[in-house]
């Protein structure tokens, strides 16, 4: 089956599940791993791969840059700018150092990783900037919450918004009390990060362990279709074995049950009440 297709809200098309790279570029011994992980992600149409220059101090792109040389076309790039570094001035050096890093001359979609100490207006001016330059083609954000988001699509400019990249798995879902809804309302997609949670406890879950051994699957590809089940979400779920890879792209294809659903709800609680905005 192929990927789910999800337009951002500038018009761009992009695959419903994607890979991330944080905690790549860390290690020289893991490099290897992680150049041929995702190789092999962009090979089963997880082409859209997100990174930062806050990963690996810069070593994340340096890893994707070596996985898309020669295919560069193939694939859909995104990283981030550190929120220190997001003035007008500073937004566009750090893209330019990004550029370096990756081996390109343009960055698909470029977000603020989250908010600082420097007004959301000139970030957005740096990435208007960028985007008149060719250096990026859409921009976005990341970890912004209700409140945040209207606040920047009150800004001149801010309405080009293409996407917000937020926490979102099974253990945490607070966004669906309000910001999924809202973001859908304004066709504004949510990448979905650590869809499989940032540890293993999740995973470990006797709910989810019972519903992958009765579907013939793992804990982590139940969590990943359930991320998945959510309409206008994008997932972005790292991995650096060829095992774990094509785990992540058949999850894809699982479709779970209304009464799996409602064990999954049963077991992890969806928001009552307004919570803060979570982030790792």
């Amino acid at each position: 089956m192929t990927l789910p297709i999800i337009s951002l809200a500038s018009g761009t098309s992009v695959p419903a599940l994607g890979q991330g790279t944080w905690r790549m570029g860390e290690d020289r011994r893991r490099h290897a791993d992680e150049v041929t992980a995702l190789r092999r992600g962009i090979e089963l149409g997880m082409t859209l791969i997100d990174t930062a220059e806050m990963y690996g101090d810069g070593g994340a792109e340096l890893v994707v840059a070596e996985a898309i040389k020669g295919r560069r076309s193939e694939v859909q790039l995104v990283s981030k700018v550190l929120p220190g570094n997001a003035s007008r001035n500073g937004t566009i050096a750090a893209c330019q150092r990004s550029l370096k890093r990756l081996g390109t001359d343009h960055i698909d979609l470029y977000l603020l990783h989250w908010r600082g100490r420097h007004p959301l207006a000139e970030t957005v001016a740096a990435f208007e900037d960028l985007q008149r330059a060719g250096a990026i083609g859409a921009w976005g954000v990341s970890n912004f919450d209700v409140d945040d988001m209207e606040e920047l699509l009150a800004l001149p400019g801010g309405e080009a918004c293409a996407a917000n990249q937020v926490l979102y798995n099974l253990a945490a879902r607070g966004i669906e009390y309000d910001l999924l809804d809202w973001s859908a309302t304004r066709q504004m997609p949510i990448m979905a990060y650590s869809p499989l949670g940032n540890d293993n406890r999740m995973l470990r879950h006797p709910e989810l362990q019972r519903i992958a051994r009765a579907r013939n699957a793992t804990a982590a590809q139940v969590a990943l279709a359930f991320v998945l089940a959510r309409p206008g979400i994008i997932a972005i779920p790292k991995a650096t074995g060829l095992e774990h890879v094509a785990e992540n792209r058949m999850a894809a294809d699982l479709r779970l049950t209304a009464d799996e659903h409602a064990a999954l709800d049963a077991a992890f609680p969806p928001p009552r009440r307004k919570q803060q905005l979570e982030m790792i």
